[in-house]
């Protein structure tokens, strides 16, 4: 079973855009199978066998999340920050604006989708 210190120590050496793929394998290697990351308040949901699951704190505060959704908009705030040209934060408020709720990531199958409020999947992509 994978513990909190085990996520943010991964997180803490590999937590970049850089090495998202080794991010995500290493969770895999843990036992985490799928995560959730919600733009609302940064906090993060991991989900392995049997139900397990473990619930990070927030990591900023409240942002809130529009409730039309803008696909265009969206990517390009997303294209900024794969861009290196937004923060974390800056990326997660233009995500909101744009009325993303959260991302999944399936560890085994190395993918990445965004989501918005009504569960519509906005984006998609494999990681690599």
């Amino acid at each position: 079973m994978f513990t909190l210190e085990q996520i943010n120590e991964i997180h803490d050496r590999l937590g970049s855009a850089e090495s998202l793929a080794q991010y995500v394998e290493a969770l895999n290697a843990i036992g985490v199978e799928t995560y959730d990351s919600y733009i609302m308040d940064g906090h993060s949901e991991y989900f392995g066998k049997n139900g397990h699951t473990v619930i990070s704190p927030p990591d900023h505060e409240a942002l809130t999340i529009v409730d039309i959704s803008n696909k265009e908009q969206f990517l390009k705030h997303l294209n900024l920050h794969n861009e290196g040209k937004t923060s974390y934060l800056e990326m997660s408020q233009g995500l909101a604006d744009s009325g993303i709720e959260k991302w999944t990531v399936d560890t085994k199958n190395m993918t990445m989708a965004f989501y918005d409020k009504s569960e519509n999947e906005m984006f998609a992509e494999t990681i690599s």
